[in-house]
């Protein structure tokens, strides 16, 4: 039996969002991963004194810097993280609803080709 062509358009477009879904799901992993790193770093950063050496990294240098521009710095990278993983999440819900949405649809569709006598 050969699918109708509504139905394969139907079947890519689930399929694109498949990939986009994927797409976000790592980008959510990686500003997850980004936050837990900044968490870990102000948390370590409030253990030294206010005058101790302390430096960030910038590529492959460490430039040295004062603890409370540091933790500002930080702070603020944290900040903007967090609105970019709630975006993110956003985004997620979105997509998944979509996809839920795209999934009945083309099971309808689906049944629908199957029965004898309809859409045919």
């Amino acid at each position: 039996m050969e699918v109708p062509q509504n139905i394969q358009h139907q079947l890519a477009q689930f399929q694109q969002m498949q990939q986009q879904a994927q797409a976000i799901t790592m980008q959510k992993q990686n500003v997850d991963l980004q936050i837990r790193e900044a968490e870990k770093a102000l948390e370590e950063l409030e253990k030294v004194e206010d005058n101790a050496e302390v430096y960030k990294t910038a590529g492959t240098l460490l430039i040295k810097m004062a603890k409370p521009e540091l933790t500002e710095e930080l702070t603020e990278k944290l900040e903007t993280l967090q609105l970019r993983e709630k975006t993110v999440k956003r985004q997620e819900e979105r997509v998944m609803k979509r996809l839920q949405e795209m999934q009945e649809s083309l099971q309808e569709a689906m049944q629908m080709q199957q029965q004898p006598g309809l859409g045919n």
